[in-house]
């Protein structure tokens, strides 16, 4: 039995799942806010040239309908955007930007609406 969680095509994204493919965007800035550094590149260096494709194939079903394995990468994607900041906005400003989201943290966004 496989424990894969993406679709297949997806599996070198697989060992960022558990950790950032969490559901609404307060939970995916906390996971941000608690990465460090490493783990962000790590995600970064590797989704980076999957997000393309990974867009391209989420297009193919509408959103009420995504499986598990389709929401997990779609969760992954939206991590991957705040990842992106972070990676390539912040860098060595990441530590100090994460105090000021701790003062205004994010509550929710268009992507926790209901497809």
């Amino acid at each position: 039995m496989s424990n894969q969680q993406l679709p297949d095509g997806f599996e070198v994204l697989e060992p960022f799942v558990d950790f950032w493919a969490v559901h609404g965007t307060a939970n995916r800035d906390a996971r941000r806010t608690e990465s460090t550094d490493a783990q962000r590149k790590a995600f970064y260096q590797i989704a980076k040239d999957h997000v393309p494709r990974a867009l391209e194939y989420l297009d193919q079903t509408p959103l009420g309908e995504l499986d598990a394995k389709q929401t997990n990468l779609m969760n992954l994607l939206l991590a991957f955007a705040h990842v992106v900041n972070a990676v390539e906005l912040l860098d060595k400003g990441e530590a100090k930007h994460a105090q000021f989201r701790a003062a205004m943290p994010f509550i929710r966004s268009t992507a926790d609406l209901p497809a």
